[in-house]
């Protein structure tokens, strides 16, 4: 098994002169522990070399308990005592006021691998303000879970910019946090002080299972490296009116309604041979989230290969057969007025495909090519080989 330093570990063993003589503000949550699961909050704020001043918390919380988009609450945390400002309530930016106390922010959450996933997009904001506000910004780099090498799915398109995908970054862009941090800030001129502390003996081929290091979920819907797996194509599920596992044991890996054929989705997607997984009917209650209460019928997915998975056309897969399949029950939900689905996507193509306006299978050649582009400019960005 490999032996991985993470970021944190790297920065107290080598680079503490980032932070020596300054005051320091952690983004951080639950994730932002060493391979000792030692939170990078206790082990700053009892160092006595170190100043910590605030802390500030992502979607889900500072210790990680917050459903997915509910609103947090600034506080007080009861630990250390240190102001809490939420970068998941009322603002998503650090506010002056909120930097007043700030010299560095150190940033140090765990990343999914999927555009999609906010922490990273609470990482261009705290770019963004760290740059208005004379601030610097160090990035304690943590591995990709579900590896480097694979990059999936269409950019966002212009208009479609959001909190679930602020620039026009791959669905399953196979990056680390520290190199969309220089991606971005180099790209987009943001003019962020920026510094990134490499993950130490990682490799872009590796996938968590294979660092050696305890895993810790970093949402409550992230259970497991088979959801992550699964998760850069079934989270367009949230876009519809299916239910995509939140409050089941399964989340993004079964998927349902009560008015679902199940049989006849499973024989559909298993005549579609799509690479690395297996389907199979299902049923389940869930506890929370879409069809609470309800029984659903529904398929499980399950990983054979994850290696051949493509996750991101599967999602695509499932979404247009489930279509198809169900007219009049299948239905579209939006955030305001634009479709979930073509912010979590990208664009209105897997919409319009999925409503037989264009073949799939253009949809997808489409999406490879953006995501070759992609590709190819974020590699002059990788720290990692």
């Amino acid at each position: 098994m490999a032996r991985v330093r993470l970021g944190n570990e790297v920065l107290l063993a080598d680079r503490r002169d980032l932070l020596r003589g300054s005051r320091v503000g952690i983004v951080t949550n639950h994730t932002g522990v060493n391979s000792r699961l030692e939170s990078i909050i206790d082990l700053l704020a009892a160092d006595p070399e170190v100043q910590v001043t605030a802390l500030f918390s992502p979607e889900h919380g500072i210790r990680g308990d917050a459903a997915a988009g509910e609103k947090v609450g600034s506080s007080v945390d009861p630990v250390t005592g240190l102001p809490v400002h939420s970068l998941y309530g009322e603002t998503r930016k650090p506010t002056p006021e909120m930097l007043r106390d700030v010299d560095v922010l150190l940033f140090d959450l765990q990343d999914a691998g999927v555009r999609f996933y906010t922490y990273t997009w609470t990482l261009a904001y705290c770019m963004q303000a760290a740059a208005e506000n004379g601030k610097r910004l160090v990035v304690l780099d943590r591995p990709n879970p579900i590896g480097g090498v694979q990059v999936e799915g269409g950019v966002v398109q212009p208009g479609l910019e959001s909190f679930v995908g602020l620039y026009p970054v791959a669905t399953r862009h196979g990056l680390t946090h520290g190199e969309i941090a220089t991606w971005i800030n180099d790209r987009f001129g943001i003019g962020c002080d920026l510094t990134v502390v490499p993950v130490d003996g990682w490799r872009r081929a590796m996938w968590w299972d294979e660092t050696g290091l305890p895993f810790v979920p970093p949402s409550p819907a992230a259970n497991g490296l088979e959801m992550l797996t699964l998760y850069p194509g079934l989270c367009f599920l949230e876009g519809t009116n299916l239910s995509e596992g939140r409050g089941t044991a399964l989340p993004f890996q079964v998927f349902g309604a009560p008015w679902l054929d199940e049989r006849k989705t499973v024989a559909e997607l298993s005549r579609r041979n799509l690479p690395g997984v297996l389907f199979r009917p299902t049923y389940f209650t869930p506890w929370t989230s879409k069809h609470k209460g309800e029984h659903c019928r529904g398929v499980q997915i399950h990983v054979v290969d994850r290696a051949a998975v493509r996750p991101v056309a599967l999602g695509a897969h499932v979404v247009e057969a489930v279509r198809r399949l169900h007219p009049g029950k299948f239905e579209w939900v939006s955030w305001g007025r634009i479709r979930s689905l073509d912010r979590l996507s990208g664009s209105d193509l897997l919409y319009r495909a999925a409503e037989g306006e264009l073949p799939l299978e253009d949809v997808l050649a489409r999406w490879e090519e953006e995501s070759r582009r992609f590709a190819a400019e974020s590699a002059a960005y990788h720290l990692y080989r």
